[in-house]
Formats: structure tokens, C-alpha cells, sequence
């Protein structure tokens, strides 16, 4: 999932980058590709981070909810 998140922000940086430094700044190809290369690659480093903080999250929230569900299993039900 991590990976998923990072390319998928990645690439989308990476194509607005050179959206706009084509069209909007005018500048040289080298230019535009040195740093919409160097957007993607932080990007991606940005994604995996936020990817692993939504895999703890989840991860955890499921943690809790699989416990709420044992205990109240475990519970007799009361007036039968």
C-alpha cells in the first residue's frame, strides 16, 4: 500500500512539474526534467512516509476493533 501511494503521488507531481514548467515558465527541457526528476523523487520519499502512517493507522484501528469484537463475544448476553 505504501508503495502504491508513493508512485501514485509521484507521478502525479512528476506530470504537473512538467505541465508547468513547460507550458506556465517557459523554461529549457533540462530544466523542466532536472526538476520535475528531482519534485518526483521527493515525492515519492513523501509518499512512503504518509503510505506507512496510513498502514500504522489502520493497522491499529483494526487492532481495536477485533478486541471490541472478542470482548464482546466473550460476554454472556444478559436475559436469556
Amino acid at each position: 500500500m505504501s508503495s502504491r501511494i508513493a508512485a501514485s503521488l509521484a507521478l502525479i507531481v512528476f506530470a504537473v512539474c512538467l505541465i508547468s514548467g513547460g507550458l506556465a515558465a517557459g523554461n529549457s527541457l533540462a530544466t523542466i526534467l532536472q526538476r520535475a526528476l528531482l519534485a518526483m523523487a521527493c515525492s515519492y520519499v513523501i509518499g512512503l512516509v504518509l503510505g506507512a502512517m496510513c498502514r500504522k493507522m489502520l493497522d491499529e484501528n483494526l487492532k481495536i476493533e477485533e478486541d471490541r469484537l472478542r470482548k464482546n463475544r466473550k460476554e454472556p448476553v444478559e436475559g436469556r
